[in-house]
């Protein structure tokens, strides 16, 4: 074997292992989410089963903390992208050493621990809360307020870095001309600035919303009696998991899959579209594939697919086979009971009947007979009729006058 066959099957092998890693974990969980196992598991497989999806729905704790969950994410969004702006065009408009000072205080919220933001949270406004001379019922002691602000208080930094890192591929000189021209500073913010961003405001807005999504460590402090989804799902975990949490990680990649199929379709049509000869392309030689690789066609067909997947799933009947499941584990349960009493059997035919050097009695137990029944019921007296050694002082009617 030559040596450049050996590294081509060792970066082979490398590869297999790295993508078996990377996607064996995401392929366990959708093939889990359809077993009819109440463990998530792939073998032994029993029945497929699409339950486990109306079981995630019907799980009022998950679907009101995915509510809440959605309401701070929209706030995050509104709120940290416009701050996160602002500094990242604060941090183009400053000298080097003032950006390199500003720049360490806007991204020292992420090197915080969340745990720290959280307790700094609830503290901070339960003091302004107290100040004002609020009560519990108040805003200040709301949980979905403390998570929004406790989430904007370094979400904003990722928004930040994402602006600053667009704003470094910007020429100043267009707004600098536009104001020579007559331009105030706001039509070159609106008309210049805005769409040069637009992209970098889109993956902006995408990237806080995921984080806030996933916080977990600053959430679950702030969130007090509230839940959200990634709090609730966290406690699920806790108290044992069982495949409905597969059947989110598919609908989650089935939605992931979606949009990016659509954002791909998108980024070649505009790839196309500034080549400046869009007609030459086999896609636009007629309007059925100039409308099936539209972005919105892609989106509206791959929609159609997942209701159409969605619709058959619920049509699934899995009764019967889990009804011959159910039967079959208990006939081997049966054979287990049986096969232990066969064993028990052999084991005292193999010990034979018991033999003692003592006579036989009626009480073998080693207890005296203590727990046989009727041990406590009195006994007839056999004995003399004043047995007690105080002349039957104490007996019954002993000071009654004798005739």
């Amino acid at each position: 074997m030559s040596k450049a066959t050996g590294a081509g099957a060792g970066t082979t092998l490398y590869s297999l292992f790295f993508f078996a890693f990377l996607f064996g974990p995401l392929i366990i969980m959708v093939v889990t989410a359809f077993n009819s196992s109440s463990f998530p598991r792939i073998t032994p497989w029993e029945c497929f089963t699409t339950d486990w999806f109306s079981v995630l729905v019907n799980n009022a704790r998950l679907m009101g903390g995915l509510g809440t969950s959605v309401i701070i994410g929209a706030g995050v969004v509104v709120c940290a992208v416009p701050i996160g702006l602002a500094g990242a065009m604060a941090l183009s408009e400053l000298p080097p050493r003032l950006r390199a000072a500003l720049y360490t205080v806007l991204i020292t919220p992420i090197l915080i621990p969340g745990v720290v933001l959280g307790i700094s949270t609830i503290v901070f406004w339960g003091i302004v809360g107290r100040a004002f001379g609020e009560e519990y019922a108040s805003t200040f002691y709301n949980g979905i307020f403390l998570t929004l602000i406790g989430q904007i208080t370094f979400i904003s930094a990722y928004a930040m870095l994402v602006f600053s890192a667009r704003l470094q591929r910007f020429d100043p000189t267009l707004t600098e001309a536009a104001l020579d021209l007559g331009a105030t500073p706001g039509q070159c913010f609106r008309k210049i600035l805005l769409p040069f961003l637009k992209p970098a405001i889109g993956s902006a807005a995408f990237l806080t919303l995921l984080a806030s999504f996933e916080n977990y460590n600053t959430t679950v402090f702030t969130i007090l009696s509230d839940s959200t989804f990634t709090t609730a799902l966290a406690s699920k975990v806790r108290l044992g998991t069982d495949p409905s949490l597969s059947a989110l990680a598919v609908i989650i990649i089935g939605l992931t899959l979606i949009g990016a199929m659509v954002h791909e379709a998108r980024t070649r049509r505009q790839a196309l579209l500034r080549s400046g000869k869009p007609q030459l392309s086999p896609l636009y030689a007629n309007p059925v594939t100039r409308v099936m690789t539209h972005p919105a066609g892609i989106a509206i067909m791959l929609i159609a697919l997942a209701g159409l997947l969605v619709y058959l799933g619920s049509r699934h009947d899995a009764s019967a086979c889990k009804a011959g499941i159910l039967q079959q584990k208990r006939a081997v349960q049966e054979q287990l009971l049986e096969e232990q009493r066969a064993r028990i059997r052999k084991l005292r035919e193999k010990a034979g009947p018991a033999t003692t050097d003592a006579p036989a009695t009626n009480n073998p137990s080693p207890f005296g007979g203590a727990f046989k029944p009727g041990m406590l019921a009195p006994k007839e007296e056999t004995a003399p009729a004043n047995p007690s050694p105080f002349g039957g002082a104490f007996k019954p009617n002993a000071l009654k006058p004798k005739e």
